[in-house]
């Protein structure tokens, strides 16, 4: 694959006439294409713009934005001893930039957004396929160029190189450090949330990555749209999440287009499949070979048809990603437009969503390896669930959301009602003026206390009830109510997060850990309050599904403080 990512990646250089004509004749066709549909999703999006409220955009207006964006922009192989001042020189000879940032992945990369599509197509049009002996290497054009024969920087210590965005998160003990310099808990789960969530640039960078993948499935699908979902855009996505992207065929397949006025219709090529789902599974394998093949910068594609959802598993050498592109999944589009309006609707969500999701992880609560572990989106249901519990509550129900709906709002797909209200200004919040601090602290009380043997956790509802089967833990998918999203964790983890939950509720109560220290510059920061839950947990591994006593829990904090004291007190050298 390396090989042939070479051949793929255009080099920017004076190419020959007939070559450029061709490629001229290639991004006419291709933008003539598709200006209808970009032009139409432009104008909802200005739409949607106006209907905003105390700043507040939708989540189709913002997916919008972004595609424009991207659309207008192009990723570059950036050499470190080239100009920064030449290289934007050079590339605004073919048009305004909007926007160009640096970031660092396998070599060091540029994003550059132009003013206008006709930036990128007037660029594409000077770059040239690399020259390569090799008689059996297929050329792929794409937005995806490699600049290097352009005047460098005059001495090596003339430029010490672009600045870089970050496209990952702190190391913990970094973190730890941080927060401790603090003056409050309120301040410190703040600070997590700035260091943690996804930067703008990373934003557009997976939109973009997106917009290159859209090209390599319009040879199929001409009118088609590559969107990402979840973490990416629901709000909760921190910097290093995986990319989970959807082929969102809706547009062109007839499901929301009314008969038409006249007998003419589209004849469709593609044959009747057996199912939806096998001709989802036809579409992705088709996709994925041709990504596997020609698509610049994809490696390690994996087709996992079979999967409850089918999907195709790749890696984005040039952005670092790890991609999973789906079909059909619109339910999980809907999941993450609920997700993203929750956490707009009171910023102290996405605050303490952020502080759970780290504490779970540093915990070993969470993990990036499938198994019995409780999974982000489980998590982020249970802080949810917990804010609708306030008094009084923080969020509305999903019920609640689902009445306020309006006939615009209406969805059902596959049989389950998806229906809830997407106009902010429809939404009347109560008044709760809990602090980041005391909510930290009740959301480890109230799960630390959670009959979770009896119990389910019920988003739509807001209150607990019966579990309607044996497991560990149930908690309701929001739309397929007949399904628990954490039917995978097991009585082992559920106890470990009990116990967990118990402890970081013990420790936020002691004044020994909840007080700040004070810090002086140039010295090592005292770790407290929040910091001190990301510290390794004194909770021992519970072994098998038999629940041993725990030590009270003053016996467990006075170890663990000892433990600290220990840790900032070190024992002279002799």
């Amino acid at each position: 694959m390396a090989s042939s990512f070479a051949v793929c990646r255009c080099q920017v250089r004076g190419g020959g006439r007939l070559l450029r004509t061709s490629l001229k004749l290639h991004t006419s066709l291709h933008t003539s294409a598709g200006t209808n549909v970009v032009a139409a999703r432009e104008e909802r999006a200005r739409k949607d713009v106006t209907d905003e409220k105390d700043g507040h955009k939708s989540l189709y207006a913002l997916q919008a934005e972004r595609q424009g964006q991207a659309e207008r922009s192009v990723l570059i192989s950036y050499h470190s001893r080239i100009n920064e001042k030449k290289f934007l020189k050079y590339l605004s000879k073919h048009g305004d930039i909007n926007k160009y940032y640096f970031y660092e992945s396998y070599g060091i990369y540029a994003v550059v957004e132009f003013g206008s599509r006709e930036g990128v197509a007037s660029l594409l049009e000077e770059a040239a396929i690399p020259s390569v002996n090799h008689e059996a290497m297929v050329p792929f054009k794409s937005r995806l160029l490699s600049l290097r024969n352009l005047c460098s920087a005059d001495s090596p210590n003339q430029q010490s190189g672009p600045q870089c965005q970050p496209q990952t998160t702190v190391p913990i003990n970094q973190l730890i450090q941080t927060l401790s310099k603090e003056g409050s808990i309120d301040q410190q789960v703040t600070s997590l949330t700035e260091a943690y969530q996804l930067t703008e640039e990373n934003s557009r960078l997976r939109f973009l990555v997106c917009s290159l993948l859209k090209d390599i499935a319009a040879a199929y699908f001409p009118e088609c749209t590559v969107r990402p979902f979840g973490s990416s855009v629901n709000g909760f996505g921190k910097l290093g999440c995986d990319l989970d992207m959807i082929l969102d065929l809706d547009g062109i397949s007839g499901r929301k287009t009314k008969m038409p006025r006249s007998g003419l219709s589209l004849e469709y090529q593609l044959k009747r499949a057996n199912s939806e789902r096998s001709a989802t599974q036809s579409i992705l394998s088709v996709i994925g070979e041709c990504v596997d093949q020609f698509g610049p910068g994809c490696v390690g594609v994996q087709k996992i048809l079979n999967a409850r959802c089918p999907l195709l598993r790749f890696a984005h050498q040039p952005s670092g990603f790890q991609c999973d592109l789906t079909a059909n999944n619109r339910v999980a589009i809907k999941s993450t437009e609920l997700l993203y309006l929750y956490g707009e609707l009171d910023p102290r969500v996405r605050h303490l969503v952020f502080t759970v999701r780290c504490w779970a992880r540093t915990h070993g609560i969470t993990s990036s390896i499938p198994g019995a572990w409780i999974s982000n989106f489980s998590l982020t249901v249970m802080v949810l669930f917990f804010l609708q519990r306030r008094s009084p509550p923080i969020i509305p129900t999903l019920d609640h959301l689902k009445d306020l709906a309006g006939p615009a709002d209406k969805s059902v797909i596959e049989g389950n009602d998806c229906t809830f209200v997407s106009d902010f200004s429809k939404i009347q919040l109560e008044s709760n003026t809990e602090t980041l601090e005391q909510l930290l602290h009740e959301f480890f009380e109230f799960y630390a206390t959670f009959p979770f043997s009896k119990m389910s956790i019920n988003i739509r509802k807001g209150k607990e009830q019966n579990k309607p089967e044996v497991a560990p833990l149930h908690i309701q998918n929001p739309f397929e109510i007949s399904l628990n999203v954490s039917k995978n964790v097991n009585a082992t983890q559920l106890e470990r997060f009990v116990a967990l939950c118990q402890e970081s509720s013990w420790l936020l109560q002691q004044s020994e850990t909840s007080t700040p220290r004070g810090y002086k510059e140039g010295s090592t920061p005292t770790t407290w309050g929040l910091a001190t839950l990301l510290l390794p947990s004194q909770v021992a591994g519970i072994k098998g599904r038999k629940k041993r006593r725990l030590e009270p829990a003053s016996v467990r904090i006075k170890g663990l403080l000892e433990s600290l004291k220990n840790n900032q007190n070190p024992p002279k050298k002799s």
